[in-house]
């Protein structure tokens, strides 16, 4: 019987790969049976063990960088092939108030975070689209739908991805091509572990499920919109949120 979401044979690329949501995704994606490349941009120890645990390989590259997104994407192809599924995970937050918020603070976040998605998507789309296959996945977040105070940036930038998500749909689908994208509600990771206990309580009010999301959680999810499985699903954007963002 073939498993479930299999992702047998195919080369995936996830972005900020080696840690968190991210590192559980490349292993996720590697139990289905994909080649992993683990791209990272610091943490090089990290990345190489994610990629030793999937039998991949760890990459680095800014892909805020149009011309370092290129390497990556062309070393991805000559060691492992031709680029079957991305995963765009990579993603930074520089939280403040908007009054407070200086350019780089704002131009470090958009330019990770959104410019990083468009800068891997142009990058693999050209080939997908000759073979007329490929899966595409984003990684945005209910704060990108319905914002939050102190990030305007990360809001903008997370919004910003949806937007790219349905337009690509839309452009690549007729070769066959679906993009989607993956909405994460609060997860348990080093970023909410830092929550007060005040904020920690007001979000499980919030959450009809109760808990905190893990990062398994949100690689389920993306492993499902990788597959074949999910062939006649483009342009959504699937939440994982315990139910939050309802």
């Amino acid at each position: 019987m073939t498993e479930f979401a299999s992702l047998d044979g195919k080369i995936a690329l996830v972005t900020g790969g080696s840690r968190g949501i991210g590192a559980a995704i490349s292993r996720e994606l590697g139990r289905a049976g994909a080649r992993v490349a683990v791209n990272y941009r610091s943490g090089k120890d990290a990345a190489d063990a994610v990629a030793a645990e999937v039998g991949g390989i760890a990459v680095a590259a800014n892909v805020g960088d149009p011309a370092d997104t290129q390497a990556l994407v062309e070393r991805v192809e000559s060691e492992l092939g031709d680029v079957d599924v991305l995963v765009n995970n990579a993603g930074i937050t520089r939280d403040t108030l908007i009054a407070r918020m200086s350019d780089e603070d704002w131009d470090e976040v958009i330019d990770t975070n959104l410019r990083g998605t468009f800068n891997t998507c142009r990058a693999v789309s050209r080939k997908m689209l000759r073979r007329r296959s490929g899966a595409i996945v984003n990684l945005t977040s209910v704060v990108g739908l319905h914002g939050n105070p102190g990030q305007a940036n990360y809001a903008a930038s997370k919004a910003g991805i949806i937007g790219l998500t349905k337009a690509l749909a839309r452009e690549l689908g007729t070769r066959g091509v679906r993009v989607n994208a993956v909405a994460p509600g609060y997860i348990s990771t080093e970023l909410t572990d830092v929550l007060s206990e005040e904020l920690r309580g007001v979000i499980l009010a919030n959450t009809p499920l109760g808990r905190l999301g893990s990062p398994e959680d949100v690689a389920a999810a993306v492993r499902f919109l990788c597959s074949d499985e999910a062939a006649f699903i483009t342009g959504d954007v699937l939440l994982v949120d315990g139910g939050l963002g309802m």
